[in-house]
């Protein structure tokens, strides 16, 4: 075993580590945001609660998506069956490579989608038959999300 081999492989963990690291903190960031102002419509209006935690809910996928890419990361790696894949360096940056678009994007889209969020608690809090609109306008993040998960699982299949 190298020392070649060590650090492509550690640079491959480092790659799935953020995959799943930044995404989470997008969405405690874009769940906290959501959370504040939804603190504000239900210090008006407690019942409202349901529709409050539905806007909130949605900046948590991006986490989730990072935690299936990390658990796809691993099993590649070889991590949970024992049988450690050792990688050259180039492989190794092509490992991380293949985990950064669910890793930045992730951390991008749920701060946005708490932003878009929190908006829609302000429509929702003035017109309550218009949460569907604040729904749908948080959602369309989440397309792109979609894809940037899909390309780290196109691109980790190749390992």
């Amino acid at each position: 075993m190298s020392w070649i081999a060590l650090i492509g492989t550690a640079i491959a963990f480092v790659g799935a580590s953020l995959a799943v690291g930044l995404p989470c903190a997008g969405s405690a960031n874009g769940v906290g945001t959501v959370g504040r102002a939804g603190a504000g419509v239900l210090s008006v209006d407690p019942g409202k609660f349901s529709r409050v935690l539905i806007l909130q809910i949605l900046p948590g996928t991006q986490g989730l998506y990072g935690l299936v890419v990390w658990f796809l990361a691993l099993m590649k790696l070889g991590f949970f069956d024992g049988s450690l894949v050792l990688f050259t360096l180039r492989e190794g940056f092509a490992f991380f490579g293949a985990c950064m678009p669910v890793a930045i994007g992730g951390f991008i889209f749920g701060i946005v989608q708490g932003r878009l969020g929190a908006g829609g608690l302000s429509l929702m809090s003035k017109r309550p038959k218009e949460l569907s609109k604040s729904i749908i306008l948080a959602i369309m993040v989440e397309f792109y999300a979609i894809l940037a998960l899909l390309t780290t699982f196109m691109m980790l299949n190749n390992f």
